[in-house]
């Protein structure tokens, strides 16, 4: 099984570098089609678009409809939940009675779980009581299928950066934490939001954390020849061999 995760392409219009933006984008998905073999799913990670705006999600679904295979969408700090269901109305993983965007892909041999931790009017993270149930739930409906959670806001302190805590509070943070580690199915976790490529765990559980698509809001130091070319993590799952992850330069085709 292969997954193509890609994240933080805040798409916008009106900006300076609006059109660069535009173009990580769309160099990202030809890429992903000139994959052999191809993904089995794409995961957009969050923040799809910079202000949540029809406009926005409006350019940005009409680059996703280049892509070869399916993609599923979660939301980061920068979306907004009732204008991305506006956007893309066929997808119905999109709608839940709780309101939030969560919900479980089944259809792989790994299991995938996306969490909503959108916190309207701020850039860090929330996981609500309510939030923390679904997870159990979604868990405890097939509780020995291996699973891979994604989740846009990294669940630990990332010290680059002007604050290293990327939840609300440090209880929310430790509700995450807590409610992650409660089945020995999770195998792996995958984030994006700190616009840079980071690694670390959740108790036993290896957390990866991918680079934004947008190279103009990147962070971290690259070589000169890597400045403009974005970066996307492929994630491939053996059941003998568990979980591979590898970074993958979107160079000019």
């Amino acid at each position: 099984m292969i997954i193509a995760q890609i994240s933080d392409t805040h798409i916008a219009l009106g900006t300076p570098d609006a059109d660069r933006r535009i173009r990580d984008f769309e160099r990202t998905i030809e890429d992903i089609n000139s994959l052999n073999p191809q993904p089995d799913v794409i995961i957009h990670s969050g923040d799809i678009v910079q202000n949540g705006r029809l406009d926005e999600y409006a350019q940005a679904a009409a680059i996703m409809k280049e892509v070869n295979g399916p993609v599923h969408l979660m939301v980061g700090n920068k979306d907004d939940r009732a204008n991305l269901r506006k956007a893309f109305p066929s997808t119905g993983y999109l709608k839940s009675s709780s309101g939030f965007v969560t919900y479980s892909i089944d259809d792989f041999p790994l299991r995938l779980i996306v969490l909503d931790t959108l916190n309207p009017g701020s850039n860090k993270g929330d996981f609500c009581e309510d939030r923390a149930a679904s997870l159990i739930e979604l868990v405890d409906a097939d509780p020995k299928k291996p699973t891979a959670i994604f989740a846009h806001h990294p669940p630990f302190i990332v010290s680059e950066g002007p604050d290293p805590l990327h939840f609300e509070t440090e209880d929310i943070l430790e509700r995450f934490r807590s409610t992650v580690q409660r089945s020995s199915s999770v195998l792996g976790m995958f984030c994006g939001h700190v616009h840079r490529g980071v690694a670390g765990h959740v108790g036993n559980i290896p957390v990866l954390v991918m680079p934004c698509i947008a190279t103009t809001l990147r962070r971290g130091d690259y070589p000169p020849g890597l400045t403009t070319c974005p970066i996307y993590h492929i994630h491939k799952y053996d059941p003998d061999w568990g979980i591979s992850s590898e970074i993958r330069i979107v160079r000019d085709l």
